[in-house]
């Protein structure tokens, strides 16, 4: 069986910044593989189309330039906020807003996005709203585990279940 549509795939990986020998980002073990429907649309788009046609046992190399992954890092995702915008009962969380926290926000459409505190002044908040790993390079490297076909549910629900994916309680 070869990685494709409507194929459940466990793998392992390393995520590395730039090339093989780069800073390691991410590393997932055999004992808890990452487990995904492929296909769906739900992974960066170069990193399906590089392990498509993989078997069982099979390895992988590869690299993204940022612009295939996470885009590059922009200006005008650093943005400043009002700081009453972080005002619970009119009292602002002085530790939430710490340099370098993250905080999960709403776009203007009610999408989350992630935030990172760069500067807070007595007025305004500065976040920076790009992805952590844009404008770096990508090494992608691991191993094929498992593929097996997708359940009516899995894709109907657009994620793979049962053990080591997705569960429903």
């Amino acid at each position: 069986m070869k990685v494709g549509n409507k194929k459940v795939v466990s793998l392992t990986y390393e995520l590395r910044e730039e090339n093989a020998e780069g800073e390691l980002i991410q590393k997932v073990e055999k004992d808890r593989p990452f487990v995904y429907l492929f296909g769906i649309g739900g992974l960066l788009p170069k990193f399906e189309e590089s392990l498509k046609g993989l078997s069982v046992g099979d390895t992988f190399s590869f690299e993204m330039k940022s612009e295939e992954s996470y885009g590059e890092h922009t200006e005008e995702a650093i943005i400043d906020l009002d700081k009453s915008i972080f005002e619970i009962d009119g009292i602002v969380d002085e530790e939430l807003l710490t340099i370098g926290n993250q905080i999960t926000m709403q776009d203007n459409d009610g999408n989350p996005m992630e935030g990172v505190v760069l500067d807070v002044t007595e007025d305004a908040v500065t976040m920076d709203f790009n992805h952590p790993l844009a404008g770096l390079a990508l090494h992608f490297s691991g191993e094929i585990l498992d593929i097996r076909d997708a359940t009516d549910d899995e894709m109907s629900h657009g994620h793979a279940h049962g053990p080591d994916g997705h569960h429903h309680h």
